[in-house]
């Protein structure tokens, strides 16, 4: 694009993608002016911690819905469409620097009609405008994203955090040009609507896909060649687990006996473990690193990383057996279960990434504190465990928490047995935790969202088939009935938020597969036919309503919800697997369930229109999940089905294996499903290793299935 907008507005970009990337050192957020309080706009009826914390602002903030829109149209102004979420940094630093200002205030509502987004609620209207920023400022873009809009909330332009003088000279320039050179603002919307069409521009194949494994050799070389085999992660100046890759390559090995793919999952998990990005005290990860080492996190703790890495570390364990990765579920559950549920079995989305105006000030130590705290041997155990000095790692002399050595040779070091040295350990984190627990908390995003809470549902059954722990499944069940109860329909449509007893917003495909996904995996950990029936509900929904016949693939939203300026589809894996991927496998899975379906077309059909994007692709990183339902067609799975008395003891036994190629269905009855028909013989437990309903002779013990799926 060559529209002069672009080049004049250049400067005000910033390099970094803010609350998608760094952060500079001694980035604060003040407190807020209490004077504005005064004052409220439309946000204060809203449920999103985000839009509420916005709702005293000067700033006369709409939220995305008919009335601004009209407001917009009536008046014949032009949209600033701000999107943000409630665990952002710099969206908290924008707020206080500008949103808070009157001054600023002024311009923006004398000029235009300001809505304000939650992208978490409204990840639809997020990527629409993301999409925006990508095509108009050439730059980096993150959030808060600031998009403005023509009145039919056709964007135009969109970039970033900018400070407050920037954000002005931006303001002042945009209601300029609607003055005086309106031409300029339609021909920039209709060359961003051009460049969004071709985005979504999908070429439809002919070909009938006939997946092999060997189609998968050179995506799997290409995945690895962008792993740092040091530290893990992909090669980089920052660090995002992107949970999906190391799944991905964890079934390459145990499929093909690929030992790079497995050493590229253990040198990432391990350092993970190991490094700030993990709360060394309380458990669970922040959402990524901001430094090639893991140490420096982006301290806000999102539920959807956290769930995948539960489910990763959980799969990790059964091939390694590495005690640190059964240490880093139980933590992270821990944690989980002490700052992210709600009494009615829900999961909250977040913690900010501040607490007290500061980022990361309520996990990081001075060392002076740490000494303070302890006894001497402890500390000076602890000191070396965890790398404290004087000066820090971090800003202001603060120490993050890291671990780069065994605990056995700082042990000899400092002349204790490794039994001595562990239980100081444990003591003095103890007593470190008791002592961070009495600082000022970040602030907790409590709104439920219903993908979000698939993906720990996910996490809470992994953990339950790996390790057998029943805390883990009676939450996974407490969480599968709310999800059922409070944000399902008995027609199987679903919402997408929840907050204070209320749930609203239609929910998107994401909604949909990651919670059939999801409750498919609860049906084969329970063997109660409830789960497998309400995913292939929520499947048949999904179908109905979001089903593109031209491309084989799913639009993102609804034919129930009023539309957008473009109906997208979400086709590239992210920190969250793309929906369309997702529910390529949920076809796919569900349709050796349900033979009859058309469920495993549908599947086929979707690869079919993607296999060029994902097989050939130099970014094999967010392919993965399309890679991983390719390795699922590629070596087709083994319906083991499990009959009898003991049926869930010997699922249990057996599901203790990492075998990703197997699915299972079973109970002490046959139930409804043809995998499990004429299959109870009185007396006995029986499993039945099947292939497209082909089965081998039934056996009766664990130990002989195993070398039937192997």
């Amino acid at each position: 694009m060559k529209n002069i907008l672009f080049l004049l507005l250049a400067f005000f970009l910033f390099s970094a993608e803010r609350c998608a990337s760094q952060h500079p050192a001694g980035s604060k957020k003040p407190p807020s002016d209490m004077k504005h309080y005064a004052h409220t706009n439309h946000l204060i009826n809203e449920s999103s911690p985000y839009l509420l914390q916005h709702a005293h602002n000067p700033v006369n903030w709409y939220p995305w819905g008919p009335e601004a829109l009209k407001k917009a149209k009536d008046e014949d102004k032009l949209l600033i469409i701000s999107i943000g979420y409630s665990a952002c940094h710099w969206c908290h630093v924008m707020e206080h620097e500008s949103f808070e200002d009157s001054t600023v205030a002024k311009i923006m509502n004398d000029h235009f009609v300001c809505i304000k987004v939650d992208r978490e609620e409204r990840p639809d209207i997020d990527d629409v405008y993301m999409s925006a920023c990508h095509l108009s400022g050439r730059g980096s873009c993150g959030w808060p994203l600031n998009a403005f809009a023509t009145p039919d909330a056709r964007p135009f332009w969109a970039g970033t955090y900018f400070p407050k003088k920037n954000w002005l000279e931006v303001l002042n320039y945009f209601s300029e040009m609607k003055k005086n050179e309106p031409e300029k603002i339609e021909q920039s919307a209709t060359q961003i609507a051009q460049g969004m069409q071709g985005i979504e521009r999908i070429p439809v194949s002919s070909e009938t896909v006939h997946a092999q494994p060997e189609d998968l050799k050179q995506a799997t070389r290409n995945l690895l060649q962008i792993i740092d085999f040091k530290k893990g992660g992909k090669n980089g100046r920052m660090k995002f687990p992107m949970p999906i890759n190391y799944e991905y390559l964890l079934a390459q090995y145990a499929l093909t006996g690929n030992k790079k793919a497995l050493e590229a999952v253990q040198v990432t998990l391990d350092n993970m473990a190991q490094g700030g990005i993990y709360d060394q005290l309380g458990g669970g990860f922040s959402r990524y690193s901001t430094d090639p080492d893991w140490l420096v996190p982006h301290f806000e703790k999102m539920l959807y990383d956290n769930g995948q890495l539960v489910s990763l570390y959980a799969n990790a364990w059964k091939v390694t057996q590495n005690p640190t990765y059964k240490k880093v579920v139980d933590e992270t559950l821990a944690f989980t279960e002490r700052e992210l549920i709600d009494q009615s079995g829900g999961f909250y989305s977040s913690l900010d990434a501040d607490s007290d105006g500061e980022e990361g000030k309520f996990y990081v130590w001075k060392l002076s504190e740490v000494k303070a705290l302890l006894d001497e041997p402890s500390f000076q155990l602890i000191k070396d465990y965890y790398n404290l000095t004087e000066k820090g790692n971090w800003e202001h002399g603060n120490n993050i928490l890291h671990i780069t050595k065994p605990l056995a040779p700082i042990a000899k070091k400092h002349n204790l047995d490794f039994a001595q040295a562990q239980k100081m350990l444990q003591n003095a984190k103890h007593q470190l935790f008791i002592a961070r627990s009495k600082r000022i908390r970040p602030g907790l995003d409590d709104k439920i969202l219903t993908s979000w809470n698939a993906l720990m549902l996910k996490g809470y059954v992994d953990a339950y088939l790996t390790f057998n722990e029943p805390k883990h499944l009676e939450t996974a069940l407490k969480n599968a009935h709310f999800l059922a109860g409070n944000m399902m329909s008995k027609e199987g449509r679903l919402l997408r938020n929840y907050k204070n007893g209320k749930a609203s917003i239609n929910a998107f495909l994401d909604d949909y597969a990651l919670t059939a996904w999801a409750f498919m995996a609860l049906y084969e950990a329970t063997f109660d036919e409830q789960w497998i029936n309400k995913a292939k509900q929520l499947t048949d929904f999904a179908y109905q309503h979001f089903y593109d016949p031209s491309t084989g693939l799913f639009f993102y939203t609804s034919d129930l919800d009023a539309p957008l300026v473009t109906r997208k589809k979400e086709l590239s894996d992210n920190v969250i697997p793309a929906s369309n991927s997702v529910m390529g496998r949920v076809l796919w899975k569900l349709g050796h369930y349900y033979d009859t379906e058309n469920y495993i077309p549908l599947s086929k059909k979707m690869v079919q229109n993607m296999t060029g994007a994902f097989l050939q692709s130099d970014q094999p990183f967010f392919y993965a999940n399309w890679l991983s339902l390719y390795s699922e067609m590629a070596n087709p799975p083994f319906e083991v089905a499990i009959i009898g008395q003991d049926a869930n003891k010997l699922r249990n036994e057996m599901a203790k294996n990492y075998l990703p190629n197997v699915i299972y269905a079973g109970g002490q009855k046959e139930g409804n499903m043809s995998l499990l028909q004429d299959r109870l013989v009185k007396g006995e437990t029986r499993i039945y290793v099947c292939q497209n309903r082909v089965c081998k002779f039934p056996v009766n013990t664990v130990q002989d299935a195993l070398p039937l799926v192997r």
